[in-house]
């Protein structure tokens, strides 16, 4: 996978100790993503049916059990890039696919940096003054890389129209 610029080893320790505080509770801290995403565009909330089922409010899509497993589902997509930070590439067509999955219901592209922004924010509130500018910016490159990948789903559609 190409990322624009490398993570250095510095960057990739960074991220595997501040992941390693986070990943003990991915439901709790996948929940402070997922209402800071809410908070910033509740327009997405209608992307999130279960059974058909709309949600009314942020908090009754928050405490859906189908809802806690996509929490989980993303949490574990995170935790893989973690865990391949040396070679995310093998992570390549596992993640173009997941674009394909997004963009199948509905997801913009342009929603990926809400939600990096999402990262960053939870991050930040889970890691308290362990956040530091350089662990941000190490998370930015990582998840840009991450998106990067994602992106190439939606790129089967020809370009320039």
């Amino acid at each position: 996978m190409e990322s624009g610029v490398p993570l250095s080893g510095g960057q990739r320790a960074l991220i595997r100790e501040s992941w390693r505080r986070v990943s003990g509770s991915p439901v709790q801290h996948g929940l402070v993503l997922f209402t800071r995403l809410f908070d910033l565009d509740p327009d997405l909330l209608p992307l999130f049916q279960y059974n058909c089922k709309q949600f009314a409010s942020p908090q009754e899509c928050l405490s859906a059990p189908e809802f806690l497993d996509h929490i989980r589902k993303v949490m574990l997509v995170i935790d893989a890039a973690v865990s391949h930070l040396e070679n995310l590439s093998c992570l390549e067509e596992y993640l173009c696919n997941l674009g394909k999955k997004h963009q199948a219901v509905g997801v913009k592209v342009e929603s990926f940096s809400t939600v990096g922004e999402s990262l960053l924010y939870m991050l930040e509130k889970c890691l308290g003054a362990a956040f530091s500018p350089e662990v941000q910016e190490a998370w930015s490159k990582l998840y840009s890389a991450v998106v990067k990948a994602m992106q190439r789903g939606w790129e089967s559609l020809p370009e320039g129209d």
